[in-house]
């Protein structure tokens, strides 16, 4: 959208885009990669908070050469693998009901608690693997595999799955558009499609391995 579309717009966007900006320089100026680790790990336990945004960030910042890409997705895997174990931990051994007594006081997040709750029913370790990739939904993904009792095991490896593959698919978009802030932050409303994709190469990866190991074995 362009200046041409409507002034006011443009104006609002522009001064997002500029908050944003400045607030996460700010925490990057003085946290570095921690900044990764945490906003990552935070939000995979459970606590919305922008996790996505601070890794593509990231990213952008990488391009500008003040960081090293490879090193900032290695810590966003190792935060969002830490912080959805952390958040299996609360709902296996707090159970349904802890988790429901927080989510309580939060009437819009428990919907989509409920909402994530059911594609966990019908999708089991897929669901992990696939809520890395869907907004709001990988901030449920550890209590939920924990709540119903996943195998750890199983969790552990399509969690870690889900995280290398998210990782690398958002720290390449941030440092592919590092080249302007402002493109950077309409990508953010894009980012499910991006992440649909994401999925279904990681899916063809998987299916053709699958099929390879089958010839061998024949």
């Amino acid at each position: 959208m362009g200046c041409e579309d409507g002034l006011s717009s443009c104006i609002i966007g522009t001064v997002v885009a500029g908050s944003i900006f400045q607030t996460l320089s700010d925490f990057f100026a003085r946290y570095g990669y921690w900044a990764v680790f945490f906003g990552v790990m935070l939000e995979n336990v459970g606590v919305p908070v922008p996790g996505e945004t601070v890794l593509l960030f990231a990213g952008f910042l990488a391009y500008q050469g003040k960081m090293e890409i490879v090193p900032a997705m290695v810590t966003a895997m190792a935060g969002a693998t830490l912080g959805a174990g952390l958040g299996f931990a609360i709902g296996r051994y707090g159970g349904a009901t802890l988790v429901t007594r927080i989510l309580r006081t939060f009437p819009r997040i428990a919907r989509q608690y409920d909402g994530a709750q059911k594609l966990f029913l019908k999708h089991g370790q897929w669901a992990v693997f696939a809520a890395r990739f869907i907004t709001g939904l990988r901030v449920f993904a550890g209590l939920l595999a924990g709540v119903l009792r996943m195998p750890f095991p199983i969790f552990l490896f399509y969690t870690f799955a889900g995280a290398a593959c998210w990782a690398l698919a958002i720290g390449c978009v941030g440092f592919v558009f590092g080249s302007s802030w402002s493109r950077l932050v309409v990508m953010l409303g894009r980012l499910d499609r991006i992440a649909l994709l994401a999925i279904v190469a990681c899916l063809l990866i998987v299916l053709l391995v699958n099929l390879a190991r089958r010839k061998k074995t024949v």
